[in-house]
């Protein structure tokens, strides 16, 4: 199997999380904007990230099970979540944070893993 096949959709689902972060959390910096216009702003992110994400469950149907891809998609979400809080929302990120991702990339191990 190529390695291109492998990291494409793991690229595209990285650029995907990166939007759909944006669409969803990055009107918090703009609570004086009127609602309309962020969600508005927001759809037009979230297109983008569509254009992303469904060519990345496309093409990862071909090397990933349904389960890896959705599995990849949540700790992708996770990491992006996190760095995007820290840096651009300025949020603290707590050892509280640390411990419930790292149970959650646990359960990942196991999705990938296979059966038992």
């Amino acid at each position: 199997m190529p390695t291109a096949s492998l990291i494409l959709p793991i690229g595209l689902l990285l650029l995907s999380n990166v939007f759909m972060t944006f669409a969803w959390y990055g009107h918090l910096k703009f609570t004086d904007k009127p609602l309309w216009i962020v969600i508005l702003a927001s759809w037009g992110i979230a297109f983008i990230e569509y254009c992303l994400a469904v060519p990345a469950n496309r093409y990862g149907s071909a090397v990933y099970s349904p389960a890896q891809l959705k599995t990849m998609q949540e700790v992708i979400t996770l990491v992006v979540f996190a760095v995007f809080s820290v840096l651009y929302l300025k949020a603290d990120f707590t050892l509280n944070h640390l411990v419930g991702f790292a149970l959650i990339a646990l359960g990942a191990f196991f999705v990938f893993k296979g059966p038992f």
